[in-house]
């Protein structure tokens, strides 16, 4: 590898600098773009204007952030469809497309299919790549520069010091794109066809989040115009989470992808309560949405009356049979229960039709939605198919044992039945304290009525911990599109945690969705995921240990404290090393860890608040702690951590998320003893 100033080098920062300056000046053409000719009204120019902020915005040169950050050198030209445009052989493979005043690329697209071979191309398949290049920045500036002569057979095939500086580079602030480190197997996924699900489990370190949200980009790349039509979601277990991934996608250029919770999504009504986890376990299950369902269409009852529409001097009948076969051919069409509702008129104003033209009269359309706006018409549709509202469904099942009992009969025993009625039944929908789970149930309850918009894509984060009916929920905003969705059965800390991906799968509408497995580990030092994995034969049996290629092993001690003088001293430590700190602890423990951190004058900060270069150390509960990443954890008393939960599996799940947050280096401490599972000599 090359670390000093020579002709390449000079070379590759005069190409940086010329490329910078292409960005800068694309960037001012937009800019200086006139639109006051081209608008016909002020709603057009609104929208262009919007559209030409958001490229202005997608230009950036972020401060910090290569340009590019590989160099593709192939024996023969490629295809001008792959090229972009390009005429020559040489490719700088970058986070966007740059091109210069003729229109010729600088810097081509990490998503082009020219760039695929960077993360492909190998000894035994080079991919007509001569060689390949990856550059080591500081600061933003060229520092390094890495070659492989793919299509030399004389030199031997070696792993990337580059890239294993890239991946072991401290991280203070969110997540970081890894766009210069993308894996063989992880491109795979990343440029897998929108048409299809594919659902990843990946255990701690193995960038399951990072492939998925790249998915999001490369697929935003590939099928922009369709994407931009039906809109794309990334789905995250809480807000921390969210605020810590939120810069990946615009530092590739994407500025449109919305992210949201599943709370966001199913937020009907105002969440001011919570359930037990028994109570919690059975409205999650799946069988609710068969009660709700039955419940719903309780509601409509065949008609026992005539109608009888007035016009003019004409009285037009409407027997309670014929009625009755129009109510049960829209219940037979298994239509949404409000679109059923909207069409009963239309149906009922044409059998009235069909009777004015054996009389002889010739009405039109118009003549029909007059009838079907008869007041006679509405008064039988109100009384035969009611409006129901979904909030006043869920709140009567939650409240009334007998209406619980009819439509909950054959589906849930009386325990079960029990668990999930309120003890006090509230006496609206505003009063209700509603928890989570029962807005998972409003939700469903509003589908059943009226369809729920679907997207062209979603990205599920942290799959493992929804409930069957969540699942159901997050399916529905992607029935006509498809998902990625992302994690690890080992990590499921909920009591309805999933407990295979097909069943998942299911719930969600996605039964054909491919699994793929991502077992290399390159977050998580060798040590730390060793001891971590000690818990895999007790929490998740089946699944392949998590294997480091990490070649530094990074720095793993577990240590007996006395108190929590020691726990700080240990976190003291781990702020002498470069990058962001951690402190995980049961989140019984925090407020006294918090108090001691203050006593000792250390600055800390809560989980999705920014780490700064002044305040590197992040006090995180155990709850908070799945999916963040610090460059050194300490973690405060294993048992504690699982003691902290309803039963012992989930708790040993939880330890196993905390001592997998570190990404250099692992300080246990406890003073209490530590969880036995942990003491295995060997793993199953």
């Amino acid at each position: 590898m090359s670390t000093h100033v020579d002709d390449p080098l000079s070379r590759e920062r005069s190409h940086l600098a010329a490329s910078r300056s292409a960005l800068r000046a694309m960037r001012e053409g937009v800019e200086a773009l006139d639109i006051s000719d081209v608008t016909a009204n002020w709603v057009n120019a609104e929208a262009l204007a919007h559209q030409i902020e958001e490229r202005i915005k997608a230009l950036a040169d972020l401060s910090g952030t290569p340009l590019f950050f590989g160099r593709l050198d192939y024996l023969h030209a490629p295809g001008a469809e792959a090229a972009e445009g390009a005429e020559g052989e040489r490719f700088y493979i970058g986070r966007r497309h740059v091109h210069d005043h003729d229109g010729d690329p600088m810097v081509i697209d990490w998503r082009a299919p020219v760039s695929q071979p960077f993360y492909r191309a190998s000894k035994k398949d080079p991919m007509d790549v001569a060689l390949r290049r990856r550059f080591g920045y500081t600061r933003g500036d060229i520092t390094a520069y890495e070659d492989e002569h793919l299509s030399d057979p004389a030199e031997a095939a070696q792993t990337s010091k580059l890239l294993q500086q890239e991946i072991e580079r401290p991280r203070v602030g969110p997540m970081r794109d890894i766009v210069a480190t993308i894996q063989p197997e992880q491109d795979e996924i990343v440029r897998s066809g929108l048409s299809g699900t594919v659902c990843v489990q990946g255990g701690p370190g193995t960038g399951k989040t990072a492939v998925g949200l790249h998915r999001v980009a490369y697929l935003l790349y590939a099928h922009r115009e369709r994407l931009a039509r039906t809109g794309t979601l990334v789905i995250g277990p809480n807000r921390s989470f969210l605020h810590y991934i939120e810069q990946v996608l615009p530092a590739l250029g994407e500025l449109a992808v919305q992210q949201a919770t599943v709370d966001d999504l199913v937020a009907h009504v105002e969440i001011k309560g919570t359930d037990d986890a028994t109570a919690a376990v059975v409205k999650g299950d799946a069988r609710l949405a068969q009660v709700l369902r039955s419940a719903l269409y309780s509601h409509v009852t065949m008609p026992t009356e005539p109608v009888v529409v007035v016009r003019g001097s004409r009285r037009w009948r409407i027997p309670a049979y014929e009625l009755e076969e129009l109510v049960r051919e829209l219940l037979d069409r298994d239509i949404r229960y409000g679109a059923a509702r909207e069409a009963l008129p239309q149906r009922i104003a044409h059998a009235v039709l069909v009777q004015m033209e054996r009389s002889g009269e010739a009405p039109d359309d118009r003549v029909q939605d007059a009838v079907a706006r008869n007041s006679a018409v509405k008064a039988a549709v109100k009384a035969v198919w009611p409006a129901v509202d979904p909030a006043k469904l869920v709140l009567r099942l939650l409240s009334d044992a007998e209406f619980l009992a009819v439509h909950a009969d054959g589906i849930l025993d009386g325990d079960e039945q029990k668990a999930i009625l309120w003890a006090k039944p509230a006496r609206s929908v505003k009063s209700a304290k509603w928890s989570p789970a029962d807005a998972v149930l409003i939700d469903e309850a509003t589908d059943l009525i009226q369809r729920t918009h679907s997207l062209g894509h979603v990205v599920l984060d942290e799959a493992q911990d929804l409930s069957p009916m969540q699942y159901r929920a997050v399916g529905r905003r992607c029935s006509t599109g498809s998902a990625t969705v992302l994690g690890d059965l080992a990590q499921g800390t909920t009591p309805w945690a999933t407990r295979s991906w097909q069943e998942a799968l299911t719930h969600l509408g996605k039964q054909d969705a491919l699994v793929e497995e991502l077992t290399a580990g390159f977050r998580v030092p060798t040590d730390v995921i060793t001891y971590a994995s000690r818990l895999l034969p007790h929490i998740a049996p089946g699944l392949t240990p998590v294997v480091s290629i990490r070649e530094n092993p990074g720095h793993f001690e577990v240590r007996p404290v006395s108190g929590s003088k020691d726990v700080v001293d240990a976190c003291r430590e781990s702020l002498r090393h470069e990058g962001s700190t951690g402190l995980i602890a049961a989140d019984a423990r925090v407020p006294d860890l918090a108090a001691a951190l203050t006593e000792a004058g250390i600055p800390y900060l809560g989980p999705g608040e920014e780490t700064t270069e002044d305040t590197r150390l992040t006090l995180v509960p155990a709850s908070l702690a799945k999916g963040l990443e610090y460059d050194y954890v300490v973690l405060d008393e294993p048992q504690a951590v699982v003691d902290g939960e309803p039963d012992e599996r989930t708790g040993l799940r939880r330890l196993y998320v905390t001592l997998t947050r570190a990404v250099s280096g692992l300080i246990v401490t406890h003073a209490a003893g530590l969880p036995p599972q942990l003491a295995s000599a060997t793993l199953h």
